[in-house]
């Protein structure tokens, strides 16, 4: 089990250069710690609580191989994405950014995403679509999720035949990121959603007028509302995001997911501390959010509901970069299910086919995946097989249908870049050449750019 220090390697936020690096413990607190030769020392907090992080490297399991390797090693971890030989896990939640253009233009976009003339901007066909997907299934074999996002997905013209095509394509889990702007002003695009049984990952970043002026440059509390009734009214699953910044909404926490347990469309919420790429507040890299201060906030906010021990460290990716719990709500009462069955007991055993206890192992280590959301067809199904690998009481297994999912997801960006866990990323984005490049690789190590340039030259690669 990994222990502090620890060394691996990260890269420069100023120049991009790869340097090698150590997780130190300072005060508590993990610091990713490097020097570059021309910007001097730089450090970042990696993680809010040292403790925490090693006891979550427990968690810690060998990954699937992708059917496909795409790149070959040439220059090492992060200049050969993807998905390359050094890579150690297969890609849980592939993401389609079919455009850059957006009805919004938020002070917090990781994309850079807006309404004017993007220089770099791109929006794909179908049939580039349709090629990324099967790049995605020949990667996979059998994929479990995939992402439409942007840009605002919603506004592109063909959006329903591309998440069509990913239905097409056998993925349980199709996903449509939006800002729900359309959502809440076309009243046939909940229904046609519904019709391809998709899933919404809506963006919800509290209730104050500030915290929406601060991170979506507006107030869309009205809008975001209507999208959800809309969703309710439809039969739509939805899962909201929520990216939370220091000093902006984190006060707000446990108002989302109030808010989500007790509204009918809802069955999760994702908080992802905001990612300092793209457009985003001046911050201190000593100073930002990670998952251990979201989920004690929440603890703090919700203490009738959650205790901190309740959220369980995600085995398919490095175990500190994401954090959720699997809840059980009957309109009144909350119950964790790590409180209901032994986690830490069938997750050990995911990897070792030989148990008896293998599929209450397998519907575990899906409900704690990173391909998970909460209250689909498919994690119901999960949890019932847990119900009945465990025996949880007869009115549990009632209460299971609304069930649901508290996450604490936070991605890497340039300053916290950190190659040890980026081998072990299992969400990435399918660029139109095929390639499955990790996510925080994407936003951090300049794939971004490249891909957009490549699209307005006209080309793929």
């Amino acid at each position: 089990m990994a222990t502090l220090p620890a060394a691996t390697r990260s890269i420069c936020p100023h120049c991009g250069a790869g340097l090698d690096a150590q997780l130190i413990d300072r005060d508590g607190r993990v610091i990713l710690r490097r020097e570059c030769p021309e910007h001097g020392a730089i450090e970042a907090l990696a993680y809010g609580d040292s403790g925490r992080w090693c006891d979550a490297q427990r968690y810690d399991r060998p990954g699937a191989s992708p059917l496909l390797r795409q790149t070959a090693t040439a220059e090492g971890c992060p200049r050969d994405c993807g998905i390359c030989p050094e890579h150690a896990q297969h890609t849980c939640l592939g993401i389609i950014e079919v455009n850059t253009a957006c009805n919004l233009d938020c002070p917090v976009c990781f994309a850079e995403s807006g309404t004017g003339q993007q220089p770099d901007g791109y929006s794909l066909s179908l049939a580039q679509v349709e090629s990324m997907l099967d790049a995605f299934v020949a990667a996979e074999g059998e994929p479990e999720a995939v992402q439409l996002s942007g840009g605002e997905p919603s506004i592109h013209p063909e959006i329903l035949d591309m998440l069509a095509a990913a239905k097409a394509r056998g993925i349980p889990l199709v996903m449509l990121n939006t800002n729900g702007i359309r959502l809440a002003r076309d009243a046939r695009f909940a229904p046609a959603l519904a019709a391809l049984r998709i899933h919404v990952y809506l963006q919800f970043d509290g209730f104050d007028d500030a915290t929406h002026l601060a991170i979506r440059g507006r107030r869309l509390q009205a809008i975001k509302q209507a999208a959800l009734d809309r969703c309710a009214a439809a039969g739509v699953g939805v899962s909201l995001a929520a990216a939370v910044e220091r000093g902006i909404n984190e006060h707000e926490l446990g108002a989302i997911v109030r808010f989500g347990v007790e509204h009918p469309a809802v069955n999760g919420v994702f908080f992802q501390p905001v990612t300092h790429t793209g457009r985003h507040p001046a911050f201190d890299p000593l100073d930002r959010l990670t998952n251990v201060e979201v989920i004690r906030g929440l603890c703090e906010q919700l203490a009738e509901w959650f205790r901190e021990d309740d959220f369980v460290a995600v085995p398919c990716c490095s175990p500190t970069c994401r954090s959720a719990t699997y809840a059980l709500y009957d309109g009144e009462d909350l119950v964790p299910l790590p409180r209901l069955v032994d986690v830490d007991r069938y997750l050990g055993f995911v990897t070792n086919r030989a148990v008896p206890d293998v599929e209450v192992a397998a519907a575990l280590a899906g409900l704690f995946s990173a391909s998970a959301a909460g209250g689909t067809e498919r994690t119901g199904d999960r949890l019932e097989c847990v119900a009945c690998g465990v025996g949880l009481p007869d009115e549990l297994q009632r209460i299971a249908a609304r069930g649901f999912m508290v996450v604490a997801q936070d991605f890497q960006d340039e300053w916290t870049l950190d190659v040890a866990k980026l081998r072990k990323c299992c969400v990435a984005e399918i660029v139109p050449d095929g390639r499955i490049i990790p996510f925080c690789a994407y936003n951090a190590a300049g794939y971004r750019a490249q891909v957009r340039a490549a699209l307005a030259a006209g080309t793929t690669a």
